[in-house]
């Protein structure tokens, strides 16, 4: 149940938008047509045996080095290389877009095996204006959990480079070490109008099963942003209620968020704390009613035109007190450098070290080097 849960939540990671770089135009219809191809080596080494830290420990040799002492990938950064197809129009008074994006894996473990797996992320309409705001439907990311991700430097590169979802997927960036999934729902979201510096969103998602079904109500999630001149600050909730076998697996996930990122000249900050009873490590209820707290902070450099260096650290903590090898904290510290060859190419070197401590004290830990590039089109 644990791999299925980080196969999923890896393959679903696909968060920039295309670039866009052509744009096809008929009549009042734009079409739009871009993406990216990365690719990354990546080397980790793990010198504790398998399962130290039991359950969803990223930096435990079963799953960071698959059960090795070592491991080497050359696949996907954080990202996906994506296809993405988006089509505008104004109808009636009504400003109508759609997008769909499909993401495919670079790395496998087989030499003849065919990397035929078509990921969708993206399947949606929007439609809406400026006095009635923005009506969304269909398959998207979720609003909590989606602005820490994007801000963060290892979307262009690896982060987190975990055996367990690079083949056949992708790795985590901080994702389980200082933030959770946001996720990819089938949704009705809306925006509403502008007010100023201040942005609303809300949605009502399907609800997903954890480690235990799902409810017969909705999950529903909201967002408050507030963009100011150099900096964005937010807050944002979610909850959805897990129906289990027994009493004692029935159980509420509610989860809150608060963030701020910030640019300074050279210098950037972002900082965000997540917290909740059902948050998860990686996706909703993989924990059932866990109570977890997540920390992010990562700060920035552009020390050159076309350079930017940053450190980024998150710790994902359990709250538990026994005295198993269960899972307790997640943690993952990266330095890297992003370099812009060009407008569309940017080359990335990053070394990192993910470490996972279990409730007895006993610490697993790998420690990686990823260089690499992606190129937008």
């Amino acid at each position: 149940m644990k791999m299925k849960l980080i196969a999923a939540a890896a393959c679903a990671v696909a968060f920039l938008p295309a670039a866009h770089a052509v744009d096809l135009k008929a009549g009042d219809w734009t079409v739009s047509v871009g993406g990216n191809i990365n690719a990354f080596y990546t080397h980790g080494s793990c010198k504790q045996p398998a399962k130290t830290v039991t359950g969803t420990a990223l930096g435990d040799a079963d799953m960071a080095c698959g059960g090795k002492d070592a491991s080497t990938v050359i696949g996907n950064g954080l990202l996906p290389s994506m296809l993405t197809v988006g089509a505008k129009t104004s109808q009636s008074g009504y400003d109508i877009g759609a997008t769909i994006g499909m993401g495919v894996s670079t790395a496998t473990n087989s030499a003849i095996g065919q990397n035929n797996v078509v990921d969708v992320r993206n399947a949606f309409v929007t439609f809406g204006n400026s006095s009635m705001g923005t009506v969304k439907l269909g398959r998207d990311y979720g609003l909590f959990g989606l602005i820490p991700v994007l801000s963060d430097m290892t979307l262009l590169g690896v982060g987190e480079a975990t055996k367990a979802t690079q083949n056949g997927r992708v790795s985590l960036g901080h994702l389980g070490s200082g933030m959770v999934y946001p996720g990819t729902y089938g949704q009705i979201a809306y925006t509403a109008p502008a007010m100023g510096a201040v942005s609303v969103d809300a949605a009502l998602v399907s609800p997903v099963d954890g480690s235990s079904s799902a409810s017969d109500s909705p999950q529903i999630q909201a967002r408050v942003t507030y963009t100011g001149s150099g900096y964005k600050a937010w807050a944002a909730v979610k909850n959805q209620k897990f129906d289990g076998a027994t009493s004692a697996s029935n159980f509420t996930m509610n989860a809150t968020e608060v963030g701020v990122s910030a640019n300074m000249g050279a210098f950037g900050l972002v900082a965000g704390l997540q917290s909740g009873t059902g948050l998860g490590v990686l996706a909703d209820g993989d924990q059932g009613d866990m109570k977890t707290k997540n920390v992010f902070l990562q700060g920035t450099f552009q020390a050159t035109e076309k350079t930017k260096v940053g450190l980024g650290w998150g710790r994902t903590k359990n709250d538990t007190s026994g005295t198993t090898n269960a899972l307790h904290t997640n943690q993952n510290t990266t330095f890297g450098v992003y370099h812009s060859l060009t407008k569309s190419l940017t080359l990335v070197g990053e070394i990192g070290q993910t470490k996972s401590k279990a409730e007895n004290n006993a610490t697993a830990k790998q420690n990686s080097v990823a260089f690499g590039g992606i190129f937008f089109f």
